[in-house]
């Protein structure tokens, strides 16, 4: 299996690298090596590694183990069974340790079988079952006796005072060398991997944006990294510090026994099947391995292919869509009959899910319905200029389930695709981009009429984003309150830049009637005033009026005042 994904990516860095490199062609590289690391995994471990898996905890055996350390495994025994001896040989060893006694291991014959015993006790007969391939009774309770002696010996020196101490020591030895490994990890791991990604990688001279999305991949992919070296520094270090203690180590067997058991255990049953966790995530690999795969492929069909073909963008994106989620539909049928699930057991599933979908899903599977509506009618196509509801904007994509919409404010909306089957839609860019623009102008009565329509004309004519075909016309609409008002209809080819050529034609028809005298007018506004003149005011206004007055005066006599005072001052001086 090593061999193949050398190869493999020794094939794609050829083709990958030997081209410019752009996030683009990273993303999709480290994606195909990805997919095919799991696929040669998966291809050609899946099933031995389900049947070991399966062997192992199907037989009808129970391992024998001391301080955490499996020995071997005996079998079962008329009415015992093989755990049930396994326990009783376990919990005599552990005494035996804990004795602090000789330990002296014989066998016996009993019954035509060899037996074991230690310290003169009884410990367990071979049977035939427990006897392995290639040996009979007598040479496996020899093997088993030579083992059970050196383990039991070695438990024994692991009590120690003096073992205890030296694997103190070294655990402390072990702790601080991994705080020194994640210290320097932590300095130096970036840097490198830095270093390592710009000669390996290097960046063409390509907008900010791509280049800011380049460097958070890198951060991203850095910091993944480095979080799993240091997990896998701190799970080392604790697994090397629990396997120096008797004890540590045979908690930590009992828990991982027991995770093993709970994981491997049948938690699902369909069809007269029970599938474990692993049989689950086992699965779910390979529904992501086929998710991913079909993406990638659908990517490189669009970019490497449909692009080249010249067929335009809604088109590409409609191919793509449908490859890729036949992709998907077919993989999954074919990903759970290698399973091993039987699809005609999943009719009532199907009903349930129905009904499901009815109620719960009705409005994704109604946006889902949609969208396949719109893939294959193509009202909309992407680098259409649209208009629904209020907004409007440039198609972006056509999704399964929704439409991404960018507006001029290159603000991206997404649209369910219900909404565009049930609501009115304006495609300025269906079957032909040329729309056409209407500007209402109005002028001041009296002007030279045929000036100003040839004014206008003039202004269509030398715009540049103006069609000459259709030819622009200027209409006059009528007389209003204050002007004469004309309407100039021009033709364009960019609907999306509708807003932005409107302002640069008014902004020519401005400076041209400027030039030629043309009068904008101000609107008119008539006041009327009832009653006669002059007007009539009563008494008490009147007596405000010329108090209001004399206030007036008397405030400007004061003021005039220090000023002729100072004159008749330097008079007199």
């Amino acid at each position: 299996m090593m061999k193949i994904i050398n190869k493999a990516w020794k094939i794609i860095t050829k083709i990958g690298f030997s081209l410019p490199i752009h996030l683009r062609d990273f993303k999709l590289g480290l994606s195909l090596v990805i997919i095919l690391i799991l696929s040669s995994f998966l291809l050609f471990n899946p099933v031995s590694a389900q049947d070991n898996t399966a062997e192992g905890f199907k037989q009808n055996t129970a391992p024998i183990t001391l301080d955490g350390i499996r020995l071997f495994k005996v079998s079962s025994s008329g009415e015992f069974t093989a755990q049930d001896r396994a326990d009783i040989i376990n919990s005599k060893l552990q005494e035996a340790v804990s004795s602090q006694e000789s330990i002296e291991l014989e066998i016996r014959q009993n019954n035509d079988l060899p037996t074991v015993w230690l310290n003169d006790r009884y410990l367990l007969t071979i049977t035939e079952r427990d006897s392995q391939a290639g040996n009979n009774q007598q040479g496996q309770a020899e093997v088993w006796r030579k083992k059970l002696q050196i383990s039991l010996i070695q438990a024994q020196k692991e009590r120690s005072l003096k073992f205890l101490r030296d694997a103190f020591i070294r655990s402390i030895l072990i702790l601080s060398f991994a705080i020194l490994c994640n210290l320097i990890l932590g300095k130096f791991w970036n840097k490198s991997l830095r270093h390592f990604f710009k000669k390996v990688i290097p960046v063409q001279q390509t907008e900010d944006q791509e280049q800011s999305k380049y460097h958070r991949s890198i951060d991203l992919f850095v910091s993944l990294t480095l979080a799993s070296v240091r997990v896998g520094i701190w799970m080392a270090t604790i697994l090397y510090i629990a396997n120096q203690f008797p004890f540590t180590r045979r908690l930590s067997f009992e828990v991982t026994g027991t995770l093993i058991s709970t994981l491997t255990s049948d938690i699902i049953s369909f069809a007269n099947q029970a599938y474990s966790i692993p049989d689950v995530l086992f699965l779910i690999a390979l529904l992501w391995i086929l998710i991913v795969s079909a993406k990638v492929v659908s990517d490189l069909l669009r970019s490497r292919i449909l692009n080249v073909t010249g067929i335009n963008r809604g088109a590409q994106e409609v191919i793509a869509v449908i490859i890729r989620y036949s992709l998907i539909c077919i993989g999954s049928i074919v990903l759970l009959q290698i399973w091993g699930l039987d699809l005609s057991s999943l009719t009532i599933l199907a009903s349930a899910l129905g009904v499901g979908i009815g109620f719960g899903f009705q409005d994704i599977a109604k946006n889902f319905g949609s969208g396949i509506v719109l893939l294959f009618e193509r009202p909309i196509q992407v680098g259409d200029y649209i208009e629904i509801g209020e907004y409007q904007g440039i198609v972006e994509r056509v999704g399964a389930r929704s439409t991404v919409i960018k507006t001029l404010d290159m603000i991206s909306i997404i649209v369910p695709n219900s909404r565009f089957l049930e609501m009115e839609l304006i495609n300025w860019d269906h079957d032909h981009p040329v729309s056409g623009v209407r500007l209402p102008v109005g002028v001041a009565y009296g002007s030279n009429i045929e000036a100003v329509k040839q004014s206008l004309l003039d202004v269509a004519k030398v715009n540049p984003d103006i069609l000459a075909m259709p030819s622009p016309q200027v209409l006059f609409k009528g007389f209003g309150d204050s002007s004469l008002d004309f309407e100039l209809r021009v033709w364009i080819s960019q609907p999306s830049r509708n807003v932005i050529i409107c302002s640069n034609l008014y902004y020519q028809i401005e400076a041209i009637f400027r030039l030629r005298n043309i009068e904008i007018p101000f609107p008119q506004r008539d006041l009327h005033v009832r009653g006669s003149l002059p007007l009539e005011l009563s008494s008490e206004l009147k007596d405000l009026l010329m108090r209001l007055s004399q206030q007036q005066n008397n405030g400007t006599n004061n003021l005039d005042s220090p000023k002729t005072d100072l004159d008749s001052q330097n008079h007199n001086g």
